[in-house]
């Protein structure tokens, strides 16, 4: 059975208490022979996935997050609900687990960032070789500069590009990432050891407060505030979209690999439908 396989591959007891991970929406008894990967589950993605005639449509961010009081056609979540039964056509999601299982959204920021001997931010209490974020190496020292230059190649482009927290010259060796909103673990990240921290959905008063402990913390130490500054683990923030997204091709081979080997041949189609909901920065000047 597919679900049964997509959940050995994106262990349900992984994902957070608060997730709404998993089957959204489906038949169990229906065959699955084409399989469509997005993000989000929207309207637009939703019509794509069932005009190339996908059976699952396999996203990141779950379909279903909180309770609705109706499935009618006059509201936007109640239309897809409708339209999605009518073309037998299933969600399926992997979220908080698709975050901390082996191949996930981290690992694959990791090695698209070029991390080596990565292991978990936050080791998961049954498995400690899986878990919320990585931390791993860069294969030589480099500055926050060149390093955030690089996260800006490698990345999707967006609207709100890459920002950085830090001094432009301090040297980065050890990497901490967690793709999506990451703001809740920067301790976990500073724990680390980590040079920098990789993620997104950072807010500006949460980022001055960190920014003002760890300096306080140094100098209560005897350094000087310019040596604080240097010490203070840089952050990369990027759009929550761009963190993510690369993991889909990942997702796509994983899944396509774990179903032949169980029997089942299925047909992939990776979206290429850009579901950040932020669409251009204007010019200056």
């Amino acid at each position: 059975m597919v679900l049964e396989q997509l959940n050995s591959l994106y262990p349900p007891q992984l994902a957070e208490e608060w997730d709404k991970a998993g089957l959204a929406v489906g038949n169990l008894s229906a065959p699955v022979r084409k399989i469509y990967f997005a993000m989000d589950a929207v309207t637009q993605t939703i019509d794509e996935a069932i005009e190339w005639g996908a059976d699952l449509i396999f996203t990141h961010h779950p379909f279903i997050f909180s309770p609705l009081p109706a499935v009618v056609t006059s509201d936007d979540r109640g239309a897809n609900i409708h339209k999605l039964i009518r073309a037998s056509c299933a969600v399926f999601s992997a979220h908080t687990n698709g975050d901390s299982a082996r191949g996930g959204v981290n690992d694959a920021l990791a090695l698209l960032l070029g991390l080596r001997s990565t292991r978990p931010m936050v080791p998961s209490l049954s498995d400690e070789s899986l878990g919320l974020g990585r931390v791993g190496q860069l294969p030589a020292p480099v500055t926050l500069r060149d390093f955030a230059d690089s996260v800006s190649r490698s990345l999707p482009e967006t609207a709100q590009g890459v920002r950085v927290s830090g001094d432009p010259n301090k040297v980065i060796s050890k990497v901490a990432v967690l793709g999506g909103s990451g703001g809740s673990l920067i301790n976990e990240a500073v724990a680390s050891g980590a040079d920098v921290y990789v993620t997104s959905d950072l807010k500006h008063h949460d980022m001055l407060d960190f920014i003002e402990a760890q300096r306080n913390y140094f100098m209560e130490q005897g350094q000087t505030y310019e040596a604080a500054c240097e010490s203070t683990m840089a952050v990369v923030d990027t759009a929550h979209f761009a963190s993510e997204s690369p993991w889909l091709a990942t997702a796509a081979r994983t899944v396509t690999a774990v179903l032949a080997s169980g029997g089942w041949s299925v047909e992939t189609k990776v979206s290429d439908i850009n579901t950040d909901p932020w669409t251009f920065a204007p010019a200056r000047g």
